[in-house]
């Protein structure tokens, strides 16, 4: 083995390997039948470096959207674009030589959302950037200028007001925000969260009356600023859930066993006023094993990730009154990505669909029983994004979406599950391998009060 070889990164090999361009395609092969009624646009973002690039970390490259368009049982295109940042245009950094900071320069490689019209491209410690439907960029977006920390890859949508609500976190002060950007997409509130010090926040939840915060011992550590993502694991630090009122109020702080959570599938208050958080909760054990393995910092990556186990589905139920929290596993199976019906968002939830290597597992979290799909010896599935089938009278009755890539790095598919038994209904044969990345969303034509077929930014903007 070359010494080039030896050093190469485990996230620059494979099914999680860059692709070196950009490509459109048109009448994209279907096995099986599309529902005819999944009508819209399923994109998908992660990190891809461009060719030629160093890469210090998984989590570093330029964002790369991925998108497949649905219509009348059919696949009609498959594109992919990198997010024109200031970062991969100019090649410019977000901390400036006299400390300020660039928010414009970001990678913008965490996830894709559709609020109010427009489209959304995202990554926590930057301004999100805009796109069009073609995924063309239009820029970044400050919402007038009231946005001025970053904003998180996980905002939620309250589905009966319709509010984005998010946050943006630093490791100078201010290291915790929280905002609420209206139905309209105006930022109409920011309040800064008292917290000790910079840490990696990398999601939140919402309740329909309150925030549940995460404050997790991931430090900042400024030693570490150029190998890649300069946090660390604090023994010292503790770990809390804060409960804070929509209203307005105080946050409410309550100690749990140290761990780290990168993603929540949902929270809700239920029937005796407790809150209860679902999420994928990662022990100190198998987080620092997956955070050197992700970040190159161990001698053997692969064998640090195989040892680390991954995170399991966890809840924690929080007894406002009494104090005491709740804390329990829901099963033992390493699982990420937790996704539900964006229509309970913040509002008690039976299902959650998780992804493992080779498998989309199912929770019912009211029986305790879990089913998985599994695409097939070398598969490796993404997130599973829930889509509600039209005029849906159970929590289940809808479509799974998802991207399954061949680990052996030879190519790619969109799947669509029936979230009701994970039966497959129609696989769509994209024209080229995308790399495993990180989230999507499913945006339907509805989402857009112009046509969707509407094209740049003049169009799709008003602009």
């Amino acid at each position: 083995m070359s010494e080039q070889a030896e050093t190469r990164p485990p996230w620059m090999d494979g099914h999680l390997a860059p692709v070196p361009d950009e490509i459109d395609a048109a009448g994209l092969a279907v096995t099986g039948t599309l529902p005819p009624e999944l009508n819209g646009r399923y994109f998908r973002n992660g990190p891809n470096p461009v060719p030629g690039e160093e890469s210090h970390h998984w989590f570093s490259g330029h964002g790369m959207v991925h998108g497949i368009r649905l219509r009348d049982g059919r696949a009609e295109w498959y594109r992919n674009r990198w997010v024109r940042t200031k970062a991969f245009t100019e090649g410019a950094a977000m901390v400036r030589p006299d400390f300020t900071f660039d928010r414009t320069a970001v990678t913008a490689n965490t996830h894709v959302i559709p609020h109010n019209d427009k489209i959304y491209a995202l990554v926590e410690v930057g301004f999100p950037y805009e796109l069009t439907r073609d995924l063309d960029t239009v820029g970044p977006c400050d919402f007038g200028g009231r946005l001025t920390t970053g904003m998180t890859a996980h905002p939620k949508e309250d589905p009966v007001t319709g509010e984005l609500l998010f946050f943006g976190y630093g490791f100078t002060p201010p290291f915790l925000t929280y905002h609420r950007l209206s139905a309209a997409g105006e930022l109409v509130e920011s309040r800064e969260i008292d917290v000790p010090g910079a840490t990696m926040v990398h999601d939140f939840a919402i309740t329909e009356n309150h925030v549940v915060w995460l404050d997790l011992p991931l430090v900042f550590d400024l030693d570490l600023i150029t190998r890649g993502m300069p946090y660390r694991w604090d023994d010292h630090y503790g770990a809390r859930l804060g409960v804070m009122p929509r209203a307005g109020g105080q946050v409410r702080w309550y100690d749990i066993d140290p761990c780290y959570v990168f993603h929540v599938g949902n929270a809700y208050e239920d029937a005796a006023g407790r809150v209860v958080l679902d999420g994928a909760r990662y022990s100190p054990e198998s987080f620092t094993g997956i955070w050197s393995s992700v970040g190159g910092l161990s001698a053997n990556p692969a064998q640090a990730a195989a040892e680390a186990g991954g995170a399991r589905l966890h809840r924690w139920t929080i007894d406002t009154a009494t104090g005491k929290v709740l804390d329990e596993a829901i099963d033992d199976r390493a699982v990420e990505f937790p996704t539900h019906d964006d229509t309970l968002t913040g509002r008690a939830h039976r299902y959650l669909y998780t992804a493992t290597d080779d498998a989309i597992v199912k929770y019912d979290l009211r029986t305790g029983a879990a089913t998985d799909h599994t695409p097939g010896p070398g598969l490796a599935p993404g997130e599973a994004v829930f889509v509600p089938a039209e005029g849906a009278r159970n929590e289940d009755e809808g479509w799974l979406l998802s991207i399954v890539t061949d680990t052996g790095g030879q190519g790619s598919e969109l799947i669509v599950l029936d979230a009701a038994d994970l039966t497959p209904a129609a696989s769509v044969r994209l024209p080229r391998r995308v790399p495993a990345g990180f989230h999507g969303s499913w945006i339907p034509d509805t989402s857009f009060t112009a046509s969707p077929e509407a094209g740049g930014a003049a169009k799709d903007h008003g602009r």
